[in-house]
């Protein structure tokens, strides 16, 4: 049984708090400042923000955690993003949700079908939505669909706005691909992992059934490959409840009934066999010139295909001084001495070319173990249009047909979890 639910900022400020039971007292700042002997606090963080429920029964702590993930979906489905801010506009209504979902402290339901039914307030939204709005394009758009392009703020919108707009049908569908890759000091690959996620966001005042064509020579192990196509292969790959899979094996299609909101239908994983090299290669030089100063020169190529272009963020570890010498004007470095590390920031990066910087390191009593003190090189990206694995959705099919006008949007993004190059 939960006795008190709460949400605070990343700097503890008070958001959110709910009594359940009537309990009388505040334990927010116990939470902040120490902790209590009758009291177990259990918190996750999401968007940036501490979402906690205390109980004092020996109640399943991974309950309660699995509640705090589904109410954090929750909110974001009914208020559209996860911040401070969105809390902050949308107080009254979390409090409507949490009077729905927790009775007394126990846990009604978690379903946006079923609360659609009771919840009454509108959602504050920071920036009204509209899809005429184009002036912050987004890049959602199947490749049947390249002439339409939703706003990027489309998906983050609240689905109360649904009711707004007369009920009009749409789905949003984002392949995410996350990849972990170390290479080494001699530029030997040593690991490339890749976890990915298909996500639905319904907008569809009634729900019919979504059938979700994957690629067919998608294969799951490599017992799995199939004869023909160029293969797509994933090592693990595991499905939402409501997905039903007696079309799965034989043509690759997913069926679901999909609700209102977010939720992820199918997640896989990929292990040390990807089907391409990885998107970046370092080429590091690090020597000592006669003024005693470390020269760190990298050269830096990007080897995707010509037609993209994709920003970095590639931070170097190392606790010195430094002056710099870009190859562009529109690029820029900084110094973080508390991190230890140099940040260069590249806004845009077309895919088949290379760029270079020279660091120029005052080091105090510079030695040989000096030079190994640099490193490694940690990058950061996101690649629209793009899977690592090559996951591709061949079609979005709803049945029946919707009565009125519906869009469907596909999107594909590919982002760096950790992504690291020794020096």
């Amino acid at each position: 049984m939960i006795s008190q639910l709460f949400i605070l900022s990343s700097k503890g400020d008070h958001l959110i708090y709910k009594d359940c039971i009537l309990t009388g007292g505040n334990f927010v700042d116990v939470f902040v400042l120490q902790t209590h002997k009758d009291l177990h606090f259990i918190h996750i963080r999401q968007g940036g923000l501490y979402w906690v429920a205390t109980t004092t029964e020996d109640t399943s702590p991974f309950t309660i955690i699995e509640f705090l993930n589904r109410l954090t979906a929750l909110v974001k489905d009914y208020c559209g993003s996860l911040s401070e801010k969105s809390v902050q506009m949308n107080f009254a209504l979390i409090y409507e949700l949490l009077d729905e979902v927790v009775d007394y402290g126990y846990i009604q339901t978690t379903s946006s079908d079923v609360l659609k039914n009771f919840i009454q307030t509108e959602a504050v939204s920071s920036r009204p939505f509209s899809l005429f709005d184009l002036s912050n394009v987004g890049l959602f758009g199947a490749e049947t669909q390249q002439s339409k392009v939703a706003p990027s703020s489309a998906a983050t919108r609240p689905i109360q706005s649904s009711r707004e707009q007369g009920g009009k049908s749409e789905i949003f569908v984002d392949v995410i691909e996350r990849m972990s890759v170390v290479v080494g000091s001699n530029g030997v690959l040593l690991k490339a992992d890749v976890e990915g996620e298909i996500r639905v966001k319904c907008y569809m005042p009634s729900c019919s059934e979504m059938r979700i064509g994957l690629n067919e020579e998608f294969s799951i192990g490599k017992s799995q490959l199939r004869g023909y196509g160029a293969a797509v292969r994933v090592d693990e790959c595991s499905f939402h409840q409501a997905v039903r899979l007696d079309e799965f094996d034989t043509h690759r299609i997913l069926r679901l009934c999909p609700s209102q909101g977010e939720q992820t239908v199918m997640q896989y994983q990929l292990s040390d066999d990807l089907p391409s090299a990885p998107p970046f290669r370092l080429f590091p030089t690090i020597e000592r010139d006669n003024g005693g100063r470390l020269l760190m020169y990298l050269k830096l190529r990007c080897d995707l295909s010509p037609k993209r272009s994709v920003p970095l963020y590639l931070v170097v570890l190392c606790a010195f001084s430094l002056s710099q010498e870009l190859s562009s004007p529109d690029q820029s470095t900084e110094l973080k001495p508390q991190s230890r590390a140099v940040v260069w920031q590249i806004p845009r990066f077309p895919g088949g070319t290379q760029l270079s910087a020279l660091f120029k390191l005052e080091v105090p009593g510079l030695s040989s173990a000096s030079m190994l003190e640099v490193g490694p090189v940690g990058l950061s990206f996101e690649l629209p249009k793009f899977t690592a694995t090559g996951l591709q959705i061949r079609f979005l099919r709803l049945s029946p047909i919707q009565p009125g006008p519906s869009q469907r949007w596909v999107r594909y993004v590919t982002h760096s979890d950790s992504y690291t190059i020794r020096i």
